[in-house]
């Protein structure tokens, strides 16, 4: 099959796998879109919003519908880093045999993840970066495809950690869950409310998933494309020459090249999934939001004028 074929392929099965996953979410399309291009780039999203949004449901969904293993880690307080990796425990041999954790699966549910402290979520780290952990000294490679979709309460609730900087940057989208509309609300009491159970079918496999990240890289872009992509991060930069007075009066912090990576990245995937064999601006304006919101810091100035990261970023596009 050639790369063209592979990306009208890729266009019909992207719309039955919305059909497959609307039988059970209902609403929150923009967090379903970006949840699955996050994968067929293989990064990682980071899910916020208020408690009953169905954020754990709609990973759960997803990943049924992708044909993929999924495993659950409830953070909480005192949740060790052994919890998530594994362990080493003496058998009846009296030799060291590791257990593997909950960490060895391809999709990671990190439900709550700012509700355990900083030493646990660092446990993630290289899990996220490299696909491998290293436990007493020895190296595991994780399954592949592999994938962490964290879910996050509002950082203003009690008994949460705000996540490091270091982290965040590791996730590719950060997606905001919104409320539902009142019309979808009554969809979701009506189907929640009865025993009727619908059925997923699973409209990809693994190896199907490592070959469409493999598509997506190989997809064309142009230089224009990646150095607007490029310049519109230079611009979220306080100190940068090209920040505009709202970044410089508003912003301590702006992102890094990760950001530039991922904007073009997922701007490649947004392409394909329309139909496009080449991204073009358009794309890179309709993957920014997510993708800068969690990668630059407000100051107490923008705190304080009720100014929003959302508020920035759209001034720059």
């Amino acid at each position: 099959m050639s790369d063209v074929e592979a990306v009208n392929d890729l266009v019909k099965k992207y719309q039955s796998l919305q059909t497959e996953i609307g039988k059970i979410i209902i609403g929150q399309k923009e967090a379903v879109n970006f949840t699955l291009l996050s994968i067929f780039c293989g990064g990682h999203s980071l899910l916020i919003g208020v408690p009953g949004l169905a954020k754990t449901l709609l990973v759960n969904t997803v990943s049924d519908a992708l044909g993929l293993h999924f495993k659950r880690i409830q953070f909480t307080p005192d949740l060790m880093p052994s919890d998530i990796l594994g362990s080493e425990i003496l058998d009846q041999n009296r030799q060291f045999t590791f257990i593997k954790g909950p960490i060895f699966s391809n999709i990671i549910l990190a439900d709550e993840i700012n509700r355990t402290p900083p030493k646990t979520q660092a446990a993630l780290l290289e899990a996220m970066q490299e696909r491998s952990v290293t436990i007493s000294g020895n190296h595991y490679k994780l399954d592949l495809p592999f994938f962490v979709l964290a879910t996050q309460n509002p950082i203003e609730q009690e008994g949460t950690y705000p996540l490091p900087e270091a982290q965040l940057d590791r996730f590719m989208f950060s997606i905001n869950l919104e409320y539902p509309s009142f019309q979808e609300e009554v969809a979701v009491v009506f189907n929640t409310t009865s025993n009727q159970n619908q059925q997923l079918n699973a409209i990809f496999s693994g190896p199907e998933i490592i070959e469409i990240q493999q598509l997506i890289r190989k997809i064309p872009v142009s230089n224009n494309v990646v150095e607007y992509a490029v310049r519109l991060v230079g611009k979220t930069r306080p100190k940068s020459a090209e920040a505009t007075e709202m970044v410089k009066n508003y912003l301590d912090w702006g992102a890094g090249p990760r950001a530039s990576q991922n904007l073009v990245l997922a701007a490649k995937a947004h392409a394909a999934v329309h139909g496009k064999y080449s991204p073009d601006i358009e794309d890179v304006k309709a993957v920014a939001i997510p993708i800068l919101s969690h990668r630059i810091v407000k100051n107490y100035k923008a705190e304080a004028e009720g100014i929003t990261v959302s508020d920035i970023i759209n001034s720059l596009l």
